[in-house]
């Protein structure tokens, strides 16, 4: 890396060349990612477009958290004691408050000052896991498609990631599929399985996929663990958006319970992704560890907005706060707004699960074959960029390529897709369903 600097002497500036110090090749040399590809992309759109692109790509909400949640955030404000640190493993009250949210669920008394660790987000508190356990070389199982952070966040710390497909229905290009539909390949998954693999990541509800896993495959998952003596991973920050039957697979045996981190976030829970405030719970003996990595990393989380949570938890817990429940049946109704322009132009999707988010089949979509793409979304990209680039340049509507969760060598298997984030307000997927009528003439019959 060369970089021009400017010296100043006595006989005037002198402009001379240095060599900077190399970065670490786990950073260095990265693709522009394609957060930034839709971004950059959105902008250009919204300067020559007649009206506003609306961005359904990324999973952050176009409103507030409930009432509740954000009073408890500015009464904390005037607590002295939100305003400075907390302990590195969490406030009090916020570990408390989720050892009584969860208990339900385990089935089992949660100790909070053991057994619960507040992370900045779901993310770091995940990646707190990775550095806690892996070694150079040590390996990690990830379902494809994957949430894209995961990779960096095993790679970082020296781990290694083995990818296992899930299998879409072969019909899904010419239907509409459940995400029940997509399979684990349980032979290809125990080959996977080596000496060296330390962790394996469930992620349920799944991103992007929407699926559930079923009590069935996660007790065979579970099993593989077991008798293999591997930490799951077991990021559920979509736990209170299910709508079909959701198991956690630590409440499957004693010995998962001492296996299994799970991951859960304030973010998504009362959909304030930029509070990151996150969580891991389990053993003693394992978040004991995550702790001491997470404490290097980041120390403590921010004060007030533990504390709002733990609040916006015992509301939410209230018998007469039916919050949860209707979350739940407004994200029904966001689907059924959202995906009946797939159902009218007859494009196939996969119907979630739990989550917010759609992959929708784009394979009948025909894009001029004079049209000019950037070299961003060409080279060494999957179709499912361009296609992507040209909605949003073109439609207006911002999505996501879900190649870009994907091994190169299994792109395939999601090139005709993208993903598209339904946690909007009504009117604005009613107005993303009126744009995306603007599709009709591109659609092969």
């Amino acid at each position: 890396m060369t970089s021009s600097i400017t010296i100043a002497s006595t006989a005037g500036p002198k402009t001379t060349s240095v060599t900077l110090p190399k970065p670490s090749p786990k950073i260095a040399g990265q693709a522009k990612d394609v957060w930034t590809i839709v971004n950059e992309a959105a902008a250009e759109a919204q300067a020559s477009l007649p009206f506003p692109v609306l961005n359904l790509g990324q999973g952050f909400f176009s409103y507030n958290p409930p009432d509740f949640a954000i009073h408890a955030a500015q009464d904390a404000l005037n607590d002295v004691s939100c305003n400075q640190y907390s302990h590195t493993k969490g406030r009090q009250s916020l570990r408390k408050a989720l050892a009584a949210a969860y208990e339900p669920s385990f089935g089992r008394k949660i100790n909070w000052e053991t057994e619960v660790v507040v992370t900045s987000g779901a993310n770091e508190g995940m990646f707190s896991a990775f550095t806690a356990f892996l070694s150079d070389g040590d390996e990690v199982v990830v379902f494809e498609p994957f949430f894209d952070q995961y990779i960096s966040n095993i790679q970082l710390p020296g781990g290694k990631v083995v990818y296992v497909p899930l299998v879409p229905p072969p019909d899904n290009d010419v239907r509409t599929v459940s995400s029940s539909e997509w399979k684990v390949d349980f032979e290809d998954l125990h080959s996977k399985i080596s000496p060296r693999t330390k962790m394996i990541v469930v992620n349920s509800p799944h991103n992007p996929v929407g699926k559930v896993f079923s009590r069935e495959e996660l007790e065979k998952i579970g099993q593989i663990a077991v008798e293999n003596n591997i930490i799951v991973l077991s990021d559920e920050v979509y736990d209170r958006l299910y709508y079909k039957p959701f198991t956690r697979i630590a409440t499957l045996s004693p010995e998962l319970q001492q296996l299994t981190l799970t991951v859960g976030s304030a973010g998504k829970t009362f959909s304030a992704t930029g509070w990151r405030v996150g969580w891991l719970i389990g053993d003693a003996e394992l978040i004991k560890y995550v702790s001491a990595a997470h404490t290097r990393i980041c120390f403590a989380v921010n004060s007030p907005l533990q504390e709002a949570t733990a609040v916006a938890l015992q509301e939410a817990a209230k018998a007469e706060n039916t919050f949860f429940v209707d979350h739940v049946e407004a994200y029904k109704q966001k689907f059924r707004i959202f995906n009946q322009i797939w159902d009218e132009l007859g494009l196939p999707y996969t119907d979630p699960e739990g989550g917010y988010f759609v992959l929708v089949n784009f394979s009948k979509v025909k894009i001029p074959d004079d049209y000019q793409f950037p070299e961003d979304v060409t080279v060494g990209r999957a179709k499912d960029f361009q296609i992507a680039y040209w909605l949003i340049k073109e439609i207006g509507v911002v999505a996501i390529p879900p190649t870009e969760f994907y091994l190169p060598e299994h792109a395939h298997l999601a090139e005709n897709y993208l993903r598209f984030a339904v946690c909007k307000t009504d009117d604005y997927l009613e107005q993303a369903v009126e744009r995306l009528r603007l599709l009709k003439p591109y659609i092969r019959h």
